[in-house]
Parts: C-alpha cells; structure tokens; sequence
C-alpha cells in the first residue's frame, strides 16, 4: 500500500458447520487496534484528536466452503 496505508489480512479455519467470519472480522480489527494504539502519538493533533486516522474498509474477502 502507501507509506500512510497499513494492509492488514486474518487467514482463519474452522471444522465447525459455521462459518468463521466474525472471528476473521474480529481478528483484522483488533490487529488494527493495536496499529492505532501504536501509532497514535505521532498522529494526535493539537486538540487530541486523530483528523487524518481512520480504519476503513473492513471486509471479508473470499470465503472457501469444503467438505470435511
């Protein structure tokens, strides 16, 4: 990505009949958490606030259904 853009990408597997996405989805914004925690003191302008931070685009991207 671009030197102010952080990719960040959760492999899960499960035998269950569920699916895991919501622990895929848990495991990439969690990851991102701790990049903002990380990052957030170079990042906070003079009112305390993050203007230019964001986690965007959140998304599961492929979802693979095998027998077992």
């Amino acid at each position: 990505m671009g030197d102010e853009t952080i990719e960040l990408t959760v492999a899960v597997e499960t035998t269950g009949k569920t699916g895991c996405e919501m622990e895929a989805l848990s495991g990439v914004t969690a990851g991102l958490n701790v990049v903002w925690d990380m990052v957030k003191a170079a990042e906070k302008d003079g009112n305390g606030q993050y203007p230019e931070t964001a986690i965007e685009n959140v998304h599961v991207v492929e979802k693979l259904k095998q027998p077992v």
